[in-house]
């Protein structure tokens, strides 16, 4: 049995202090009372403030646990609560504060966030909301792989798995297989996208990748010097066009990549000239023609096939857009019923925001899964795309320590990979590999809509989260 797999999460503090969702209001009247609300704080978050000049504003928001002890002690009435304005206003719809505030704070401690008052919102939503995972066996005390007293193993192999030939065709001995790399956590780090600055953080994310045993996908003009010592885990991706400037990068990496465009598989042949146990990915987006794209790329022999959807985890070049969750079911299961699902990797990105879904696009048939964003939610991003527009960075990114960085990834990881864990001990199962495609180990919501009131209504309404194919098919 392999040594077990373990991250050493330290602490990383954050260089500036994340707003909190309520404000601290100090009015008029103070009574100057020797028995101050402020000396009783049960946080004590009077005692620890201080202004952030860089900001403007005051840390005691942050701070405060929002007990309301001080606003219903204080004798002369002058504090209140009010709403935070700068910290609704981070985020997105799919990038929401608190999924920001969240993996902001798993990258300071590298812990799994838990909340003593649980969870209070609803249970249902769009995308991976709509998906629940079996914990049944979460009742078992050997299901524990966390703290040490059963092995689960999180590691996958990427690359094409050869077809299976009788030995009294070929001895075993003799069989080539294909090369394959393994990662020892299903996540690979995606080319960070947010302006000028992701170059400064490059060499911190991907030493990151190094320690984690993973990979980082890297333009392959950006590789070199500090870099390219590092190239046991980077992922060359290689522009069009000619590779002769390129062949020390593919003599040595593991792994390369390569846009989808005509004649593709050439380019493989052309990489695998130069270095033939390299395994080459082939990035394509993720479209409502992704189906039929990845049946001829199996038939021509791919061996990684790197499926991109949009930063909100949708389908592109689509006017009625799937959610990633249900792309990469519907390319699994057609893979499955042509009896080809055993060929190339499938790995799947885009909308990548929380550990939880990391298990769940493996449930839905995702070999593993690459993340842009989160990483930069790492280095205390706060996804406002101000430097995208040339304006200065409120968190000053281009500032940060290499050092401090490669720990606030890592801190990351660590905690995304105990919640695996935890997801992996409470289903019962032992490796990762044996999770995919697992779909009688989640609950679907239309799934269960159909079950409940199919009967009752007849069959649903198809929703318009199909692609656009399906609701012509059924407009015809």
């Amino acid at each position: 049995m392999p040594k077990k797999y373990h991250l050493n999460p330290r602490p990383a503090p954050p260089r500036f202090v994340l707003p909190g969702p309520y404000g601290i209001i100090e009015g008029d009247g103070c009574l100057n009372c020797a028995n101050c609300v402020k000396k009783s704080c049960v946080y004590s978050v009077y005692l620890k403030r201080r202004y952030d000049d860089r900001q403007m504003f005051d840390t005691a928001d942050s701070l405060c646990k929002n007990c309301f002890r001080c606003v219903q002690g204080c004798y002369g009435r002058v504090l209140s609560k009010s709403i935070n304005p700068e910290f609704w206003s981070m985020g997105d719809d799919y990038w929401t504060r608190e999924i920001i505030a969240s993996n902001q704070g798993q990258a300071e401690t590298g812990k799994i966030p838990v909340s003593g008052g649980g969870y209070g919102g609803p249970f249902c939503g769009p995308g991976f909301d709509s998906m629940w995972t079996d914990m049944s066996e979460i009742v078992r005390p050997t299901r524990d792989g966390i703290h040490g007293r059963e092995y689960i193993s999180t590691s996958v192999d990427l690359g094409r798995i050869p077809k299976k030939k009788a030995y009294h065709q070929t001895p075993p001995s003799e069989e080539s297989p294909f090369p394959r790399v393994e990662a020892s956590v299903p996540i690979l780090f995606d080319s960070l996208s947010f302006g000028e600055l992701r170059r400064l953080v490059l060499p911190a994310v991907a030493l990151a990748a190094r320690e984690a045993n993973t990979f980082m996908i890297l333009r392959a003009e950006e590789i070199r010097d500090e870099l390219f010592s590092l190239i046991s885990h980077l992922i060359p991706l290689l522009p069009p066009g000619s590779l002769g400037r390129f062949q020390p990068l593919i003599s040595q990496a593991r792994m390369v990549q390569l846009p989808f465009e005509e004649g593709i598989m050439k380019r493989v042949r052309e990489v695998k000239e130069i270095n033939p146990q390299t395994v080459v990915s082939i990035r394509l987006p993720l479209t409502p023609q992704a189906e039929v794209q990845v049946e001829e790329l199996e038939v021509s022999g791919a061996e990684v096939l790197h499926l991109l959807a949009d930063e909100k985890g949708r389908e592109q070049n689509s006017r009625y857009p799937r959610f990633i969750k249900d792309s990469i079911r519907a390319i699994h299961l057609h893979l499955v019923r042509l009896g080809r699902r055993d060929g190339p990797s499938l790995v799947f990105g885009g909308g990548i925001a929380m550990a939880e879904h990391v298990a769940k696009a493996v449930i839905c048939g995702a070999d593993a899964v690459t993340i842009d964003c989160p990483l930069l939610i790492a280095l205390e991003c706060r996804l406002c795309g101000r430097c995208t527009r040339g304006m200065s960075c409120p968190v000053e990114l281009e500032k940060s320590d290499r050092d401090w960085g490669r720990q606030r990834v890592l801190n990351l990881m660590a905690a995304w990979h105990g919640q695996l864990l935890e997801v992996l001990g409470a289903m019962g199962l032992r490796d990762v590999r044996r999770l995919r495609g697992e779909a009688g180990r989640a609950i679907f919501l239309e799934d269960i809509e159909k079950e409940t009131f199919g009967q009752i209504f007849g069959e649903p309404v198809k929703k318009l989260t199909m692609g656009e194919e399906s609701i012509h098919a059924l407009a015809s």
